[in-house]
């Protein structure tokens, strides 16, 4: 496959729970090993839930599980890199599955690439977003210093990537209270409607990073339908663990979580 005719599939999920994109992401791994489907960004939001990668420590969560359970705020392990992070409403959440043989068999230069992705979609908006040396993903300045518009941890198996970025839009900044985010100690997380002091339309930014991702990766994005991704996953796997996009509890799916084996991360 040449770069002239790179495609990557388009799948916004809505807001569905952590453990079921995660079981998504998983199935959608192992087709593109196989060369069932071609890359995919798979987009949604996620109710609520803090997440710790493996390289992430638990005194990072300033919550009791108490608090958390006052709050409806589900904590989840995770197979990703980076440290602890909050999920919620109003954040664009991006899960790359791509290939990167197809690409460039360089980890430092993925990340660099969806770092490159949201300083650009943020760009957009007239509000300059930058790289903080020894602090992955995106910044901004404040007034009050640097705050962290966008996060990133990742994970990829014989080169296929899995888990992304997570974008805020317009999300709840009080959440990330319940954590130090990404580990970093004083540093603030912000939103693009607190940069801008105004609404964004949530459908807009996430078209924005869409629209850069394909330029940065050099790939032409392709919307797809919930029927054409199961379609295309059933034809490789059989009978998935549930259709895509019928939000339902999985146990295996939160087991799965906690059991992925960690091959290789940032």
């Amino acid at each position: 496959m040449t770069q002239d005719d790179k495609t990557c599939w388009v799948f916004d999920a809505g807001l569905v729970p952590y453990v079921e994109a995660f079981d998504l992401q998983r199935r959608l791994v192992e087709a593109r090993k196989a060369g069932a489907i071609p890359d995919v960004l798979l987009l949604c939001e996620h109710p609520h839930v803090i997440t710790l990668g493996r390289n992430g420590k638990s005194e990072h969560l300033r919550a009791s599980e108490r608090v958390l359970a006052q709050m409806k705020v589900e904590f989840q392990s995770s197979d990703r890199g980076g440290d602890i992070t909050y999920h919620g409403p109003g954040q664009v959440v991006g899960y790359p599955i791509l290939d990167l043989a197809a690409h460039r068999r360089d980890v430092r230069w993925y990340v660099h690439q969806l770092e490159e992705v949201m300083i650009r979609a943020t760009a957009d908006f007239d509000v300059k977003a930058k790289r903080v040396e020894g602090c992955h993903g995106v910044w901004i300045d404040t007034p009050a210093g640097e705050e962290k518009i966008a996060a990133l941890g990742v994970h990829l198996s014989r080169w296929v990537t899995s888990h992304g970025f997570a974008y805020n839009v317009s999300t709840d900044l009080r959440y990330f209270d319940l954590i130090v985010p990404c580990g970093i100690v004083g540093k603030r997380t912000t939103s693009l409607e607190r940069a801008l002091k105004r609404p964004v339309p949530f459908a807009e930014a996430r078209s924005r990073l869409v629209a850069h991702l394909g330029e940065v990766f050099e790939c032409s994005m392709i919307t797809i339908s919930s029927e054409r991704l199961e379609e295309a996953l059933a034809t490789h796997s059989g009978a998935g663990a549930f259709p895509v996009g019928h939000h339902e509890y999985s146990p295996d799916a939160e087991k799965a979580v906690a059991a992925a084996p960690e091959l290789a991360e940032y």
